[in-house]
């Protein structure tokens, strides 16, 4: 397995730690131990940071890939999972915590799921379906909007009132939509 792959691998087990670290815990948990109490008050810190460290590691093994010729048929179907998965947890986390809406997680979700569907249609048909830059610049915008809701708004609250955070997400659903209807149209005749 090479370092592009493993860096991929690690990414996807950041997802669980990140989950652990989120301040989901009941009050009965928390009331008993000083491990949950510190997690109940700082662990959403500790969640954006593991987020965002797992999310550059997205950037750092495509162009590890790229730079020492390491594209793998593996990669290629582990990068996009893990990007997905991280993404989808986030957002369900963040659904429970009515820190956004659930028809937002559900419009992002659901695209995800569409375009994994046609991933593996081309898949089964031996055509290897890359994301596009439209993608790509989804995926920041997902990354930058579910980081500033996960830190509500710091530290640009201290400088306006202004909801950036939710704006972003907006913006992040924007792009999620189009991003998702280019991909489909590109990638339509391949699949008939």
């Amino acid at each position: 397995m090479n370092l592009a792959n493993k860096i991929t691998i690690a990414r996807i087990l950041l997802i669980p730690v990140f989950i652990l670290f989120f301040p989901i815990y009941p009050e009965w948990l928390i009331s008993k131990s000083e491990f949950f109490l510190h997690i109940d008050t700082y662990g959403i810190y500790y969640a954006a940071a593991l987020f965002i460290l797992a999310s550059a590691t997205d950037k750092l093994d495509g162009h590890i890939a790229r730079k020492y010729n390491q594209i793998t048929n593996l990669g290629k179907l582990l990068d996009p999972l893990a990007d997905k998965l991280l993404i989808s947890a986030a957002l369900i986390l963040m659904v429970g915590e009515q820190m956004i809406y659930s028809w937002i997680a559900v419009v992002i979700i659901g695209r995800e799921i569409i375009i994994t569907g046609i991933r593996m249609v081309a898949s089964s048909q031996k055509i290897a379906l890359q994301a596009d830059q439209f993608g790509k610049i989804k995926m920041v915008f997902q990354v930058v909007a579910i980081s500033a809701v996960l830190l509500n708004h710091r530290p640009l609250s201290f400088l306006t009132a202004i909801p950036v955070d939710q704006i972003l997400m907006y913006v992040a659903l924007a792009s999620t939509i189009l991003s998702g209807a280019n991909y489909i149209k590109n990638n339509y005749r391949l699949l008939q």
